[in-house]
């Protein structure tokens, strides 16, 4: 997969190059990391890319001739998605990011900056994308998370991929517990279901543990779950 993140601060995502399983993975060739600093294709001898608001307002706005141009320089591939980073987007979830690992061969980052961008970016993206209900300096922390969220989908990058299937969110519930050795530590104990070896007693513990962890801790989830339990029988 190729991944193009449109940023003022291209140096930021560096990091992921080198991080764990997600930096063997670009290592590896399974994805590939660009960046394009609208800075490089702001037009006058200043490189200016943010300028006052119309109507005024506090802070200075991302202007939009730099970033249209930096992204008419990013090679086009066939299943390509545009993701700009905005508070005002849709909130992040785990469906999206397998949505994309599947379902494209690259995604286009935008990442914003100073008080905001000129409303006219909004035109290059197909989708608005928000990790939370909180405002940050810029685009660049969401658009990593994205990166490693999707990177880590893709084949290979995981070394047993099986592991991805029961993990937290990716089947609408939460993950379940996890213990390894000791069987007792500082007087807790691993359950005994998981020492008997019956494999179809462990499978149902699992699934009521992830019941119940999911509606104790996060109930809108229990509940969308439930719904679409209903809606498939």
């Amino acid at each position: 997969m190729r991944l193009d993140v449109v940023s003022l601060a291209p140096d930021s995502l560096a990091p992921l190059l080198s991080l764990g399983v997600i930096g063997r993975a670009f290592a590896a060739g399974i994805a590939e990391l660009h960046t394009h600093n609208p800075r490089d294709f702001a037009e006058g001898s200043y490189r200016k890319v943010d300028d006052e608001p119309y109507g005024g307002g506090a802070g200075m706005v991302l202007m939009p001739q730099p970033v249209f141009a930096a992204v008419e320089a990013i090679p086009v591939l066939q299943q390509r998605r545009v993701l700009l980073m905005s508070p005002q987007g849709r909130q992040l979830q785990q469906a999206d990011l397998r949505r994309w690992a599947t379902g494209y061969a690259q995604l286009v980052l935008l990442c914003g900056h100073y008080e905001g961008f000129d409303e006219r970016i909004r035109s290059l993206a197909d989708e608005e994308v928000s990790i939370g209900d909180f405002v940050l300096t810029g685009g660049e922390l969401p658009a990593a998370v994205i990166i490693n969220g999707v990177v880590r989908l893709l084949p290979g990058t995981v070394g047993t991929a099986a592991s991805l299937d029961d993990e937290s969110h990716s089947a609408g519930l939460l993950e379940h517990p996890h213990y390894t050795r000791p069987a007792s530590f500082m007087g807790m104990e691993v359950p005994a279901v998981l020492r008997s070896g019956d494999h179809g007693a462990i499978a149902r513990w699992r699934s009521q543990q992830q019941q119940q962890r999911t509606q104790q801790r996060r109930p809108d989830l229990f509940a969308r779950w439930q719904a679409q339990q209903r809606e498939q029988q």
